[in-house]
């Protein structure tokens, strides 16, 4: 399973709330919160928006590294 720590580490780090995320990416507050707490997991497409919209790669956001870089979509 997933580790998507790294998605709120990431949002904190660039002082991103919840609320602004959501407006900016279209994704719902509530969903944030269901995967912060660990209720689901973020599909592709939206792990996928969220990487571009935080300039990330995706493989950072689901902890396979801990390195935001590493095999961002170009």
């Amino acid at each position: 399973m997933a580790d998507i720590n790294n998605l709120f580490i990431r949002i904190a780090e660039k002082g991103l709330t919840a609320k602004i995320v959501s407006n900016d990416t279209g994704i719902s507050t509530g969903n944030l919160s269901d995967w912060k707490k660990g209720r689901c997991l973020p599909g592709a497409e939206n792990l996928e928006r969220l990487a571009d919209y935080l300039d990330c790669s995706i493989d950072y956001l689901v902890g396979r590294t801990d390195v935001p870089e590493v095999n961002r979509k170009k």
